[in-house]
């Protein structure tokens, strides 16, 4: 399967040392001088390794020109390295690669050829012969297994891209060894100490038993700790950062410096659970016609202070992380939920950014600066769309939160109405210019208020109310990412998102033309428009928008935090989605380390705070470790969703829903379920009878089904992209993990 060569370097290290020397499993790592050298001669390439997490002996990295992947075929090939980590590789002479049959999910679900199968070539690398970076944790939840007469005990991973590892006797609990059954279904966490050279298994220790397998949070405490998310709490020498006099008042010397907004009406739109509100709205009619609006986000940079342990231990966590039943904050609940929370009728220090607007949207002039403001309302996005849906109606107090009696509620409900007329003009002129949104389908839950079971769950509705507050955020951060960067344009942290990856993208366009869907792929722009042209006029119009949805995000390369002191050609800076030249994070300093940076680079500006101090190196270090804070922190929120759907279906399965084809294998095909929004993967059981073909241009999988009765012919099934299936998910053997089964086409019927 792979290439082999009786003097290539994998051959290095195998068999050392003669007779009766322990046989080496991997090769020894070059020297740090060695692979400077090598990458400098191009003899070497490095990448972040990608390990297939259905198919664990399969790797792959990136090539330098991101047009292939290079294929690292077994774990030996992979020398110890972990998902996630930098690495390099000795890749094969051209002469040596090999074409090999590699059954990529993208490129049979988007391609189809005469063939069966599509060959695709790859490089083929025989080693790792570094590790620049571990990012992966090396910890991992998994079960222990008795050793009778070993002095140690064996761990395998429920994660099976890591190693099963040794782990001493000792870190077991007392009675594991005479009573090993006990512990079947407990969950335990252990972190890798050392993989040597001439061993399959890693070494390491147990951390800690998290608990029973399958309860929610023994099982989210383990994600927590294999993603490297920060949950302890905060110690005493942080928390002697904050202010020591509660309830805390703005000090007066503090209120000179800033513009005084506390007359304003503004309010606040967020979740109705939300506690930590750091962004909050006005709009004020000028005699003109034009518009007054105005958005204040709290003033986080305030209270942390540059390099103390408040901004340290911030500043490593990155990010807040919202699992389905909890928040674990960057910054402390006292922080978060009450000194620097935009919370109604108290007055709270905030950074504002305030327009002149036409009622178009047409920006007229533009002030930055340091502001107090005192909300005169906490509106959920229910109330704010029930005032959207209903512009003639007088609201009650009674239907309302505690409003200002300073703002009448017809008052606010005003502001409301003229934020909407103008966020959707600038809406539609976003998307005419070219701006580009995915939106796809988000699960949520309904959870019991004193267990946190899950006692339903629901697709999350995005509505207007939810774009007006996005539009106005937009609008923010764009502002402050050119003005940051005209002041700063060495420093400036801002945000970026690549284009999609040219060769994926070429291939959904070559299967869109073969189903006959006119899409456009060619701009951010063209590919939204396309995306809202209606995909047959039947009730499964929007089941094909979001399949096709689905398809589209593949392709598509994650954001990234960056300085622009680093990143030297200013095509680089362009952000893709959104089709601007200039974007960062400014709008939720309470959640994101990154928007603290931005408040401090703003502030230093504008000569309202203390003169920045971070140099080029320090703002891009910061900026790539956000990136990835931000990726663990996505991963562990969708894991949190799964684990609570999986309990979903545990309790209130089997669940049957219509679901819609998103691709299709040999042996298998991929599924949106349209009533959870959840994608799964179907296995067919392979006969003679059973077919994958390609007809004309669609790859498609023939299912026959054994007749009900002896004198009833098969029921033939086709299955191919948007075909309308029906599906039963169920809980598997497996703590909390369910599948889907394909029900029968006659049952469907019925």
């Amino acid at each position: 399967f792979s290439a082999s060569n009786a003097n290539s370097p994998a051959d290095k290290g195998k068999n050392k040392g003669g007779r009766g020397s322990k046989k080496q499993v991997f090769d020894a790592y070059m020297t740090s001088e060695e692979v400077s050298h090598g990458l400098k001669r191009g003899e070497l390439i490095q990448g972040q390794l990608r390990i297939n997490p259905k198919k664990y002996n399969e790797a792959f990295i990136p090539s330098p020109d991101d047009t292939r992947d290079i294929f690292l075929d077994g774990i030996v090939a992979r020398n110890r390295a972990l998902n996630g980590d930098i690495v390099v590789v000795q890749v094969l002479p051209r002469e040596q690669w090999k074409t090999i049959i590699y059954w990529s999910k993208l490129s049979l679900c988007i391609t189809t050829k005469v063939c069966k199968v599509q060959l695709i070539p790859v490089n083929i690398s025989l080693d790792v012969v570094y590790i620049v970076e571990k990012k992966h944790s090396r910890a991992a939840t998994g079960f222990l297994k008795h050793l009778p007469d070993k002095p140690f005990a064996l761990f395998s991973p429920v994660d099976h891209r890591v190693p099963r590892i040794n782990v001493p006797l000792a870190d077991c609990p007392e009675d594991f060894s005479s009573r090993p059954g006990d512990y079947k279904n407990t969950l335990f966490i252990c972190r890798i100490t050392d993989w040597a050279a001439d061993s399959n298994f890693a070494e390491g220790r147990l951390a800690k038993s998290l608990g029973q397998a399958g309860e929610i949070e023994p099982e989210t405490e383990g994600i927590l700790i294999e993603y490297e998310v920060d949950f302890s709490e905060f110690s005493d020498e942080v928390l002697d950062c904050l202010p020591k006099n509660l309830p805390w008042t703005i000090p007066p010397e503090e209120m000179r410096k800033r513009r005084d907004l506390r007359n304003e009406c503004i309010f606040t739109i967020d979740p109705a659970t939300a506690r930590d509100l750091d962004d909050a709205l006005s709009c004020k009619q000028l005699p003109d016609g034009n518009f007054e609006v105005g958005v204040h986000i709290a003033d986080v940079s305030y209270f942390v202070e540059e390099g103390n342990s408040l901004d340290v231990i911030a500043s490593q966590r990155a990010t807040s992380v919202y699992l389905v039943q909890k928040v674990i904050p960057m910054l402390p609940r006292l922080l978060c939920e009450e000194l620097c929370s935009l919370n109604p009728l108290v007055d709270r220090l905030t950074f504002s950014v305030i327009w002149t607007l036409t009622p178009e949207g047409k920006i007229l002039n533009e002030w930055f600066g340091r502001s107090i403001i005192r909300s005169c309302v906490k509106l959920s996005y229910d109330h704010a769309q029930s005032m959207i849906e209903a512009p003639e109606k007088m609201f009650s107090a009674e239907e309302l939160p505690p409003v200002d009696p300073m703002h009448p509620i017809d008052e606010v409900h005003q502001a409301v109405l003229n934020l909407h007329t103008i966020a959707k003009n600038l809406r539609a002129q976003r998307f005419l210019g070219g701006a580009l949104r995915l939106d796809q389908l988000k699960l949520s839950f309904a959870l019991d208020k004193e267990t946190m079971m899950p006692q339903g769950c629901y697709i999350y509705q995005y509505r207007d109310s939810n774009k007006l507050v996005e539009e106005f955020m937009l609008l923010a951060n764009i502002a402050t990412a050119n003005h940051i960067y005209r002041k700063f344009p060495e420093l400036a942290l801002l945000r970026r998102h690549p284009p999609p990856k040219a060769k994926m993208m070429d291939e959904l366009q070559e299967l869109c033309d073969q189903l006959g869907i006119k899409i456009d792929l060619t701009s951010a722009g063209l590919l939204h428009k396309s995306l809202n042209t209606a995909f047959g006029d039947d009730e499964y119009t929007s089941a094909r928008k979001e399949v096709l949805t689905h398809m589209c995000s593949r392709p598509m390369q994650m954001a990234l935090y960056f300085c622009t002191g680093v990143v030297k050609e200013e095509q680089n800076f362009k952000h893709y989605a959104l089709n601007v030249p200039l974007y960062t994070h400014f709008t939720s300093p309470i959640r994101r380390y990154a928007d603290i940076i931005v408040h401090r680079l703003l502030a230093s500006s504008l000569k309202c705070g203390p003169r920045i101090s971070l140099s080029t190196a320090e703002v891009e270090k910061q900026a790539s470790h956000c990136n990835d804070k931000k990726a663990l922190s996505k991963k562990v929120q969708e894991l949190s969703s799964e684990l609570f759907f999986g309990v979903f279906v545990k309790e209130s399965g089997p669940l049957d829903s219509e679901a819609m084809v998103m691709g299709v294998l040999d042996q298998s095909f991929d599924v949106l379920v349209l009533r959870y929004g959840v994608q799964k993967r179907i296995y067919c059981k392979v006969s003679s009878n059973n077919g994958f073909y390609n007809v004309g241009k669609k790859s498609e999988l023939t299912l026959l089904w054994t007749a009900e009765s002896p004198e009833d012919p098969p029921v033939e099934q086709v299955i191919s992209v948007f075909t309308l299936v029906e599906v039963q998910l169920k809980s598997d053997d497996a703590p909390l993990k369910y599948s889907a089964v394909l029900k029968r086409p006659e049952d469907s019927a019925s």
